[in-house]
């Protein structure tokens, strides 16, 4: 079979399944059961674009044979003249929308489109560990602010120098998830430390784990089996910080997964926040399947649960920045440590989605 029958025999399998989506969600049972429907209309949004494609490419398909026909049966010269024209125009346009319709296709991580939590903790390094984590946080934020989303903190446990033994956040925005999932593994930084006085160049580390924040949909939680503690909050934050009893910890007895939040005065915001964060790690044990899948087959992705993956290396004395998953390097260090992390994570999508079309069959 040819790649362009391959491609239209695909593209019609998706547009019976469209129309089929399409009448779905005008169905009043449907509409009726909110979880379904909106699980529906999501896939009604993704399936757009390629539907768009689709029928672009019929038309071109459609003119192509027409133009040919005219060839082969016109006795007309201005005609076969301008049909001719036409013909090579149409052809120059297939392969472009070929490969953006190959794009397309590829399998999208249904989790791209959500918020993340992200948590940065200090590595082996000390002191030096936990300055650099900080460092790591700080480029976050200012990525995360140039890219007009809302970053919230939910746990801070601070180093003794500076920086952070451990920081989780939550961050909100269109297609969090998908951009940021690249920067979970081992970061390890390479500089003198501030608390070495012999000038020595020492290597630090700082594991981060992004999330993909798990909707009320995803996932049911039982109230009986989420225990709560209250507590005084530690740390900045005034006065009323340590007499108040506004800091939160859930854990969930059948998983064991225990959440703090410290970081609003007010207990019922900490409370949802930390459900929040639950939800996800809890909705994340089964995404986490998917990840070690993945994570096998892709070099651009490192699972979750692999915190020994090393994946950045940021080294101060030659002011450079490589990843090793691509073997990519910056000489951007002091741009990329401001949040300047965009160009990173291109090439990491660009390597990702050249490694899902060798997974496609378009491309086998």
């Amino acid at each position: 079979m040819s790649n362009e029958n391959m491609l239209l025999e695909k593209l019609e399998a998706i547009k019976i399944k469209f129309d089929d989506i399409q009448q779905k969600i005008t169905d009043p049972e449907i509409i009726s059961d909110m979880k379904k429907y909106v699980q529906l209309n999501k896939e009604y949004k993704e399936l757009e674009p390629l539907i768009e494609a689709y029928n672009k490419y019929k038309n071109i398909l459609a003119n192509i044979d027409s133009s040919k026909e005219i060839l082969a049966g016109e006795d007309d010269a201005e005609l076969k003249e301008m049909a001719k024209e036409e013909l090579e125009e149409l052809n120059a346009q297939l392969p472009a929308l070929e490969e953006e319709i190959k794009m397309l296709l590829v399998p999208k991580d249904p989790e791209d489109d959500k918020n993340a939590i992200v948590e940065i903790r200090a590595g082996t390094g000390g002191d030096e560990a936990s300055i650099f984590a900080g460092d790591l946080a700080r480029m976050y934020f200012k990525f995360c602010e140039s890219k007009g989303w809302k970053t919230n903190i939910t746990n801070i446990s601070e180093g003794t120098s500076g920086g952070y033994k451990e920081i989780v956040f939550s961050v909100e925005g269109k297609g969090v998830y998908g951009i940021l999932k690249y920067e979970s593994g081992v970061h390890r930084v390479q500089r003198v430390p501030q608390t070495e006085t012999q000038g020595r160049v020492h290597t630090s580390a700082a594991s981060v784990a992004v999330l993909p924040e798990a909707e009320e949909f995803d996932i049911e939680l039982n109230p009986n089996d989420i225990r709560k503690d209250t507590y005084c909050s530690s740390g900045p934050g005034g006065q009323s910080v340590n007499t108040t009893y506004s800091a939160i910890r859930l854990t969930h007895e059948p998983t064991g997964i225990v959440v703090t939040c410290q970081d609003e005065k007010s207990q019922l915001k900490n409370l949802d926040k930390a459900m929040k964060e639950l939800r996800s790690r809890i909705y994340n044990l089964e995404y986490q399947k998917y990840l070690d899948e993945i994570s096998s087959k892709r070099k651009t992705m490192v699972s979750t649960g692999d915190r020994s993956a090393k994946i950045r290396t940021y080294n101060y004395p030659q002011g450079r920045v490589t990843d090793h998953r691509i073997n990519y390097t910056s000489y951007n260090l002091p741009n990329i440590m401001n949040g300047d992390i965009g160009e990173i994570i291109e090439k990491l999508q660009v390597a990702e989605n050249a490694e899902k079309m060798k997974e496609s069959s378009l491309d086998e």
